[in-house]
C-alpha cells in the first residue's frame, strides 16, 4: 500500500482479537483513519479474503484491515499501538503474544472486561504506556468475520495507573470522528470499578438464572432487587480503595440497562458455548479486591461461589 501524504502519518494500529470489541472498535478506527491490522486465529481464512462485516442500529460496515495475520510478529514493523480485545483468563497470557510487536514507542491499549487486570501487562512492559479502555456496548460476534453491534458503544480510556496521556486523545478523538462516544479519563482505575458496577451483577446472574438476557432479570422481581444489591457492593468496594463512585451511578446504570435492547451478556453466550467464562477477571479480582479492603460484598461471594462451580463443569463439558 503506498503510504504518502496523510496515511503516512496516520497511526498505526494492531488488533489482537477479532470478536465483538476487537471488531467493532477496530473498525471504528479504520474508518477514522487509522492503518488498523488485526491478529485473527479461528476466523483467519474469512477474515483474510473478505474482512470484517459489522452489522449496526448506526449504519452497517465492512472492515478491511491492512495487514490480516496468524501471528503478531508477522506485522512489519512495530506498531504505534496495540488494541488488546481478547478474553481474560488466567491460562491465557497475552503477553508473550505480543512481545514481538511491542516497541520502544508502542502503547498497549486493553478493552478488556474486569478489575485490576493492567498489573501483569505493566509488569512485562514497564516503559511502555499502558492504557485501558472501558467498553459499554452490546455487540456480539454471530459468525466468523461477523459481528452484530446492537446497541451503545461509548468507551471510556485513559493511561494506566493515572494521568494525562496525549495517545488517549488521539484515539478518542479518532473515535469521535466517527460517531463513537468517548471520555479521555486521568482516573481509568475509578472508571474500571464503575464498568464493574453493570458487569459484577448482571453477567453472573444472567448465567446462574438459566440463560436471561438482560431484559429478562430486570422484569423477574428477586433479581431486579439482586442487581443494585452487587452494585452496592462494587461502589462499597471502589470507595474503600479509594475511587469513590458518583452516588448516581447505580440508577444510571440500570435506567440505562432498561431502554437498551435485550442483551445475552458476553459470560452467557461464552456459557453456551461452552467456553471458558471470564469468572476470575470480573468477579474474582473484585471479590480479593473488596477482602483486601476490608469491604462487605455477601452478594459477590455468592455469586463468585456459585460461578465457579459453574464454569468448571462448564469447561469439562467443552472439553468432551
Amino acid at each position: 500500500m503506498n503510504q504518502t501524504g496523510s496515511q503516512a502519518t496516520a497511526p498505526t494500529i494492531l488488533v489482537i482479537g477479532t470478536g465483538a470489541i476487537g471488531g467493532f472498535y477496530g473498525g471504528k478506527l479504520a474508518q477514522a483513519g487509522a492503518r488498523v491490522s488485526v491478529v485473527a486465529r479461528s476466523d483467519y481464512s474469512v477474515v483474510k479474503e473478505r474482512g470484517l462485516s459489522i452489522q449496526s442500529p448506526s449504519g452497517d460496515f465492512r472492515f478491511v484491515p491492512e495487514h490480516v495475520l496468524r501471528e503478531p510478529g508477522d506485522l512489519p514493523g512495530m506498531p504505534d499501538t496495540i488494541l488488546v480485545a481478547t478474553k481474560v483468563l488466567p491460562e491465557q497470557p497475552v503477553t508473550d503474544l505480543i512481545r514481538p510487536v511491542v516497541g520502544p514507542e508502542t502503547s498497549i491499549f486493553l478493552i478488556q472486561n474486569g478489575i485490576e487486570i493492567e498489573a501483569p501487562m505493566a509488569e512485562a512492559f514497564p516503559r511502555n504506556e499502558i492504557l485501558r479502555g472501558l467498553a459499554f456496548i452490546a455487540a456480539s460476534r454471530i459468525g466468523p468475520g461477523l459481528i452484530h453491534h446492537y446497541d451503545y458503544g461509548r468507551l471510556t480510556l485513559g493511561r494506566y495507573p493515572g494521568g494525562p496521556s496525549p495517545r488517549a486523545t488521539t484515539l478518542g478523538a479518532l473515535l469521535e470522528s466517527v460517531g463513537v462516544p468517548c471520555v479521555v479519563t486521568e482516573d481509568v482505575v475509578a472508571a474500571s470499578w464503575q464498568k464493574l458496577v453493570w458487569n459484577a451483577p448482571f453477567n453472573p446472574i444472567s448465567v446462574l438464572a438459566g440463560g436471561a438476557d438482560t431484559a429478562a432479570i430486570l422484569a423477574s422481581e428477586e433479581t431486579a432487587r439482586l442487581v443494585p444489591l452487587v452494585m452496592e457492593e462494587v461502589c462499597r468496594t471502589a470507595a474503600a480503595l479509594g475511587h469513590p463512585l458518583p452516588p448516581s451511578v447505580i440508577d444510571q446504570n440500570i435506567e440505562g440497562t432498561k431502554v437498551m435492547v435485550p442483551y445475552k451478556t458476553s459470560m452467557l453466550l461464552d456459557f453456551e458455548a461452552r467456553r471458558p467464562m471470564e469468572v476470575e477477571a470480573i468477579l474474582g479480582n473484585g471479590v480479593r479486591a473488596a477482602r483486601r479492603a476490608g469491604a462487605p460484598i455477601p452478594h459477590m461471594e455468592t455469586l463468585y461461589a456459585l460461578l465457579q462451580l459453574i464454569d468448571r463443569r462448564n469447561r469439562s463439558a467443552g472439553r468432551d
